[in-house]
């Protein structure tokens, strides 16, 4: 089994459904920012502010490289990890990478009141996540090996969605 990597936009349930499928397959789970935070000891919003975005697109790009090596894993990533040409490489050649896909306006649903999103600390968050979503969906389907739906979808659903097309893909030659 290679690591399986969750990709998509903040709120699109990447941690809720990775640690659930990493449950059911019996697979070691780990949170990309929460994973950067355990070593740092500091939080995502605090790295921003001292080292800026391109400050913690490096520090992601190493933990990426360091998880991506590892085999029985399931990985939620940050939605912003698609911003890197390296993280977008290492996703694509050293796992099979699933896009949950979930529209903006639930997304802002889902993010609105939630503070550790240096991203969203603006005047208008909901033009944000369409801004962001609109630049980021195209590179999230780039990587992705199989694109998930959701949305009002619950994540026992996305997780039975996600392990319906590892069948598929076990009993096909095609493997990347």
């Amino acid at each position: 089994m290679s690591c399986l990597i969750l990709i998509g936009m903040m709120g699109a349930g990447k941690t809720t459904v990775g640690k659930e499928l990493a449950r059911r397959r019996k697979l070691r789970f780990a949170d990309c920012d929460h994973e950067i935070v355990a070593r740092t000891g500091v939080s995502i919003p605090t790295i921003f502010e001292i080292e800026g975005e391109a400050g913690f697109r490096r520090r992601e790009t190493q933990m990426m490289d360091e998880l991506t090596r590892e085999s029985d894993i399931v990985i939620a990533t940050g939605g912003g990890v698609v911003t890197t040409p390296e993280n977008r490489a290492l996703m694509r050649e050293r796992g099979i990478v699933f896009y949950l896909n979930v529209l903006p306006q639930i997304l802002f649903e889902r993010t609105r009141h939630d503070r550790n999103r240096p991203l969203l600390q603006v005047e208008n968050p909901r033009q944000r996540i369409e801004e962001l979503y609109r630049q980021r969906d195209p590179l999230y389907r780039e990587v992705a090996h199989v694109v998930v739906d959701g949305g009002r979808t619950n994540p026992g659903t996305m997780v039975r969605l996600i392990e319906d097309a590892l069948k598929k893909r076990e009993h096909s030659t095609c493997r990347p």
